[in-house]
């Protein structure tokens, strides 16, 4: 079925959102080439100058690059951060919580006691038990490190989700397998990002020397009565872009 336009937001704008969705989930591969003005044009029934638009929005975030004698290719492995969100989202479209050019080594997934911050985020006792799983994420096409993290789950989870505690990936993701295993669905998150200078920990992860700087976040998935599913910790390299879009209402006065 052919995309169809949508009028609550500018028409290059929703094109955009699809292509970039794509580029997100691994439907479009890095160094694919995507369809050039016309076909974009004649695929939405747009003007060949907004499509023309389109490519150059792409361009602006980094997304694509022009290519002699080959058209607009998708161009991501040094420059775009895969950050929670687009995770999740790429769950709930394509089933897989990773793009298709990444790939999660789970490096240790253990049952610990609760650090204070841990204990805050997941609204349980500080000294209590909780699991952790540590990750490294790989580019699979180059086998170099981009991001490392850690997420933080409530101990009381083993007995109902024991894979949690296993090196195995969960093709599904952590928050597909909670819901599969106790019904629990994530319906909203919530990221925080700061500048930083990577850790010994992170220059073992990523391969990049301590001090290096490095954009770290931490994030909280919440499900449907409100409470958190998974408390997220995660480090990546420099120079790679997190997208987030938003729309803003206007507000009356009174």
């Amino acid at each position: 079925m052919p995309p169809k336009i949508q009028r609550q937001e500018p028409i290059y704008v929703q094109v955009i959102n699809h292509i970039r969705g794509e580029i997100q989930s691994g439907a479009i591969k890095d160094g694919q080439a995507i369809p050039s003005a016309r076909q974009i044009a004649k695929d939405w029934g747009i003007a060949l100058a907004t499509a023309t638009k389109v490519l150059a929005g792409l361009r602006s975030e980094g997304l694509v690059k022009a290519v002699p004698g080959i058209g607009t290719v998708v161009s991501t492995i040094q420059s775009q951060h895969t950050a929670p969100k687009d995770r999740f989202r790429s769950m709930r479209r394509t089933g897989r919580i990773y793009p298709a050019n990444e790939a999660a080594r789970i490096t240790s997934a253990e049952l610990v006691t609760a650090s204070e911050q841990v204990a805050n985020a997941l609204g349980v006792i500080t000294g209590g038990p909780v699991i952790r799983r540590h990750r490294v994420t790989l580019n699979t096409d180059t086998e170099t490190p981009v991001s490392a993290s850690v997420s933080w789950f409530d101990g009381a989870l083993v007995e109902a989700a024991p894979k949690l505690l296993h090196l195995g990936r969960l093709i599904q993701g952590t928050p597909g397998y909670i819901q599969e295993q106790t019904g629990r669905i994530a319906v909203s998150g919530r990221d925080q990002l700061c500048a930083d200078a990577a850790t010994e920990q992170d220059s073992a992860d990523l391969g990049i020397p301590a001090g290096t700087p490095v954009l770290r976040g931490r994030n909280w998935l919440y499900d449907q009565d409100g409470g958190v599913i998974e408390y997220g910790e995660y480090v990546t390299i420099g120079e790679r872009w997190s997208s987030y879009e938003y729309a803003l209402t206007e507000e009356v006065a009174h």
